[in-house]
C-alpha cells in the first residue's frame, strides 16, 4: 500500500510542475541559447584565467625543474670526471710509491748483504788469524811436551831398568834408546 501511495504522489508532483510550467532549466527550450552563452563566457573567462595564470605558473615551475635536474646532472658529470681524475692520479701515485718501496727494499737488502759479507769476512780473517795462533801455540806446546816426554822417558826407562836389572844404565845409552824409540 505504501508503495502505490509513493507513486501517486510522485506522480502528481510530477503532474504539477508540469501545470504549473516549472521543468528542469536545461531542458528548457526557452533558455538554450542565453545558458549557452553563459557557457561560452565562464570557458573563456575560465580559459584566460588558466592561460594568463595558471600555465606560466605552472610552466616556469617546470623550466625551474628541469633547469634544476639540468644543473644537478651537470654536476655529477663533473664530479664524476674529477673523481675519476683523481682515480688515476692515486692510482699512479700508488705504483710510483710502491716502485720507490721496492726500490728501497733492494737496496735496503743490497747494503745488508754487503755489510754481512763484510762482517763475515772480517769473521773470517779473525777467526783464521786465532787459528793460525792457535796452531801455533799447539805445536809449542806440543814441542815443549815432546821435549818433555823425552826427559821423562828417559827416566822411566832409568827406573825400570834400574828395578829390573838393579844396575843404574848410562844415561848416554839410555837416551839414545829413548830417542830410536821416538823415531819409530
Amino acid at each position: 500500500m505504501a508503495e502505490s501511495h509513493g507513486e501517486a504522489k510522485g506522480t502528481t508532483a510530477h503532474t504539477e510542475a508540469d501545470a504549473h510550467g516549472h521543468s528542469f532549466p536545461p531542458f528548457q527550450k526557452d533558455t538554450f541559447a542565453s545558458q549557452l552563452v553563459s557557457l561560452l563566457v565562464a570557458f573563456v573567462a575560465l580559459y584566460m584565467i588558466v592561460k594568463r595564470i595558471a600555465l606560466p605558473r605552472v610552466g616556469s615551475l617546470l623550466d625551474a625543474r628541469q633547469s634544476a635536474i639540468e644543473s644537478d646532472l651537470a654536476e655529477a658529470q663533473k664530479l664524476k670526471e674529477a673523481s675519476g681524475a683523481a682515480l688515476k692520479a692515486y692510482e699512479s701515485e700508488l705504483a710510483a710509491a710502491r716502485a720507490r718501496a721496492q726500490a728501497i727494499g733492494n737496496e735496503t737488502r743490497e747494503k745488508l748483504n754487503a755489510a754481512s759479507e763484510a762482517e763475515r769476512k772480517r769473521l773470517e780473517e779473525r777467526l783464521s788469524l786465532k787459528l793460525a795462533e792457535a796452531e801455533k801455540t799447539i805445536a809449542s806446546t806440543r814441542q815443549k811436551a815432546m821435549s818433555n816426554v823425552r826427559g821423562i822417558a828417559a827416566e822411566a826407562a832409568s827406573a825400570i831398568v834400574q828395578r829390573l836389572a838393579g844396575v843404574v844404565p848410562e844415561g848416554k845409552s839410555v837416551d839414545s834408546a829413548v830417542d830410536a824409540s821416538l823415531k819409530g
